[in-house]
């Protein structure tokens, strides 16, 4: 049993629950971290993280272990499918002089890995690990958790119980704990599909291994990629307009697959190789929720994914997750001897980016999809703005601070 003083509980053991522990330990207080999974495998492929990011995690004493495995783009290049002409390109180069922290690109699972480390070598933080939230009762010393084994061991305990001030959901898209304050409302699925994969640089064509976002627009589809793991690596993320008919939401797929997708004319030759050197692809049909206006309840309330998952159109899915973290962190801090006031706080401060977020995801997923006539404008419009302008347009976005 964990005693609830100046503990939080924190369902999900991903990017925006470990943020969330760090942070909550960097305020002094403790945190006990509760995740489905038996063992948190360093997997995934390509995350950006951009300086509304870098600067918790560089805050966090992270940032010396993450710049030896990211990749500091110059520019986001952006690019004709069909032919691979470049429209324009928006400067990142000097992201650290103008927002105050820097631009990485790096593998999913380095970031997994930092952050877990720092978790479990500090002595704040308690990692739970093959229990999921099953129930929790909120009482006037905070709030209850039961959790259950999610692969029981006869010869062990059934459950794993937790007592804290305050209780979290930072667990994704399917949250439990939503679901448990009373919204079980499904996921809208987004009739997009994203394939995912990663190549080792030596393979992949000398453009492809420069420091750079490469992000080309086609008819009903866009293609990312970027190198990662100190450039070892090149990260691949296909996106297209499509069904899904496959059990759960994600399935392995193969080059052809995507091929079938990015068809020869419409796509460059280059583009095309690119797709067809990974042996293996990961395919997930892309969900996300209306903006909500109600995340809590009590001393429970949600992070991340959890309370607004967003279509990965502008890359800061992760980066709201962490910034929710900080925040959170700071609320709790603030108002140790009510966590009901400061998850309410909280939640005001968040709301608002938060869905103004989803909204312009939508929106840039929208743009980045257009065909024909709408295609041949938005490219002219891009071209007219210029990259200066367009970073201009994401200053709301990158040079965010928590107050």
């Amino acid at each position: 049993m964990v005693t609830p003083s100046r503990t939080v509980v924190i369902a999900g053991a991903g990017i925006g629950g470990l943020t969330g522990a760090l942070s909550l330990a960097q305020h002094g207080l403790r945190a006990v971290v509760l995740d489905q999974a038996d063992r948190l495998d360093e997997a995934g492929a390509g995350i950006q993280l951009s300086p509304n990011a870098t600067r918790i995690l560089i805050d966090l004493g992270l940032g010396d272990r993450l710049r030896a495995a990211a990749v500091t783009p110059r520019a986001v290049r952006i690019l004709r499918a069909h032919d691979g002409k470049e429209i324009t390109r928006i400067p990142l180069a000097d992201a650290s002089t103008r927002f105050g922290a820097p631009y990485w690109v790096i593998h999913r699972g380095d970031l997994q890995a930092a952050l877990l480390e720092a978790a479990r070598t500090h002595p704040d933080i308690r990692l739970a690990l093959g229990v999921r939230v099953d129930r929790f009762a909120v009482h006037q010393n905070g709030v209850t958790i039961k959790a259950v084994r999610t692969h029981p061991d006869p010869n062990g305990p059934a459950g794993f119980d937790a007592d804290g001030m305050a209780l979290i959901g930072a667990d994704g898209l399917w949250s439990s704990v939503r679901a448990l304050l009373g919204d079980s409302a499904p996921a809208r699925f987004a009739r997009r599909v994203a394939w995912r994969a990663v190549v080792p640089a030596e393979m992949a064509p000398a453009p492809a291994r420069e420091p750079m976002v490469n992000l080309w627009l086609g008819h009903h589809s866009h293609l990312v990629h970027y190198p990662v793991a100190g450039g070892r690596l090149v990260n691949l993320v296909a996106i297209a307009d499509d069904n899904w008919h496959d059990q759960g939401w994600s399935t392995r797929s193969t080059p052809n697959d995507v091929l079938a997708r990015y068809r020869l004319g419409a796509w460059s030759r280059l583009a095309r190789d690119l797709i067809g050197m990974p042996e293996r692809w990961l395919k997930w049909a892309l969900y996300d929720r209306r903006p909500s206006s109600r995340w809590g309840d009590g001393p429970v309330t949600l992070l991340g994914d959890a309370a607004h998952p967003m279509l990965p159109f502008l890359a800061q899915g992760a980066a709201l997750a962490i910034e929710d973290a900080a925040v959170l962190a700071a609320q709790v801090a603030a108002h140790p001897n009510d966590p009901a006031r400061a998850l309410r706080i909280y939640e005001a401060q968040r709301q608002a980016r938060s869905s103004r977020m989803q909204r312009t995801a939508r929106r840039t997923g929208t743009l980045y999809h257009y065909s024909g006539p709408d295609a041949f404008a938005r490219n002219l419009m891009l071209r007219k703005f210029g990259g200066e302008r367009l970073l201009k347009h994401y200053d709301w976005i990158y040079d965010w601070r928590a107050s």
